[in-house]
């Protein structure tokens, strides 16, 4: 695979006063640097793994009537809640350490959830999403995956590090919100609103529940999406708010989704309200996949 180079612009300058705080406020500097360097580098890394994102070679619907799957062996067909795989005479699969061969059924998917199959050096992701039993399967020679040379990125930046508020609704609201697949949806419960001040603006995000206890995640677009961002979606996580509800919004660490890199991913929009009217010049920028980046 590519050697990838994430290019990291000059940060924020600080006056050479030769005191003590100057001395302070670049040591600062340099290790927010480092950590958003080290965070980047992770990101990409997990991106690019061997069965990522980027080694997905298709998106296959499924349906009740048997079809065959490019980069994957046998018939594959769906029930109400299950998927099932007629394997040809020879052909064998592995689905949590266990050898299977012939007719199997992959038992009840929940929605957003998955079981991975494995044969030879390719992992055949079966999975639900939106209503929808899809098989994705994941080579690490896709070029996609081979070629990719890292995320580029906004410089990282103190000022784009701001406090809000967590604001619970009285009880989660579920929230529709569309996916990078037209035509499909994907219902999230938020349990409250995010609420900061950026650029002079009181501002708001619905917030969705995170992958951490306690954590959120956001969905959002803004000013500079579809011009030096990634025009769908971006997502920021936020940890647990403390005792008075007070969170913290690093910006520089806004992530793209796969979506952004593949068109074979299912990625969710954000809800309507999560539409900035300020341009967020932080965190990760249009893929090189998606074309050339304006300055």
């Amino acid at each position: 695979m590519t050697t990838r180079n994430v290019s990291v612009p000059a940060t924020v300058p600080v006056p050479a006063t030769g005191t003590d705080a100057g001395a302070d406020a670049a040591s600062e500097v340099k290790a927010f640097t480092t950590a958003w360097e080290e965070w980047h580098r992770d990101k990409d890394d997990r991106l690019a793994a061997e069965h990522g994102f980027l080694a997905i070679t298709g998106l296959h619907w499924l349906t009740d009537e048997p079809q065959r799957v490019t980069d994957a062996p046998g018939l594959w067909s769906t029930g109400p809640e299950s998927v099932t795989v007629e394997l040809d005479e020879g052909t064998e699969l592995v689905v949590d350490g266990a050898v299977v061969r012939g007719r199997y059924d992959f038992g009840v998917i929940p929605e957003r959830g998955g079981v991975d199959a494995v044969w030879g050096d390719t992992v055949i992701e079966v999975a639900k999403r939106g209503g929808h039993h899809i098989v994705r399967p994941r080579r690490p020679g896709h070029p996609l995956r081979v070629g990719f040379a890292g995320t580029p990125a906004y410089a990282p930046d103190p000022r784009w590090v701001v406090t809000g508020r967590y604001v619970p609704f009285a009880a989660p609201r579920p929230t529709t919100v569309g996916a990078s697949v037209e035509g499909l949806q994907h219902v999230y419960d938020a349990p409250g609103a995010i609420t900061f001040r950026l650029d002079g603006r009181d501002l708001s995000l619905t917030a969705f529940n995170g992958y951490t206890p306690g954590g959120f995640s956001v969905l959002f677009t803004d000013e500079t999406s579809g011009v030096t961002t990634y025009a769908a979606n971006r997502s920021l996580r936020i940890d647990a708010p403390g005792p008075e509800g007070e969170v913290v919004l690093d910006f520089n660490r806004a992530t793209n989704l796969p979506c952004a890199y593949t068109d074979f991913a299912t990625c969710p929009l954000p809800p309507a309200e999560n539409r900035l009217p300020v341009a967020v010049e932080a965190g990760e920028k249009i893929p090189h996949e998606r074309g050339p980046v304006t300055p």
